[in-house]
């Protein structure tokens, strides 16, 4: 089945602790059904330090499933389901809400 979020996609969080915030994915994981999205789900990981690295509390995105994520509408800017349409023999992902296509 042909993904609906992909890494790049502008997405905002439907639902969870961080409801409403918008973000870029960095990472999609399809087996598990999730991703990571910058600046969302942020928990602070404990880093030990090294020879290399300092250590201290660390910001790290954690994953986050994707039926909480929608795609940002590249019209109206608000929350929009994925469809797919055939254009020029091309199957494109397109916006349920205006009917813009997401990927040119």
């Amino acid at each position: 089945m042909a993904a609906k979020l992909k890494k790049g996609d502008k997405v905002v969080v439907l639902a969870g602790k961080d409801k409403g915030k918008e973000g870029e994915i960095t990472s999609v994981d399809p087996k598990a059904g999730k991703a990571i999205v910058q600046g969302v789900n942020v928990a602070i990981r404990h880093q030990r330090q090294s020879q290399t690295a300092q250590g201290g509390r660390v910001p790290t995105e954690m994953p986050i499933d994707l039926s909480n994520l929608a795609m940002v509408d590249p019209k109206d800017g608000g929350p929009t389901r994925v469809g797919f349409r055939v254009e020029d023999g091309k199957k494109v992902r397109v916006a349920k809400k205006s009917g813009a296509v997401i990927d040119a």
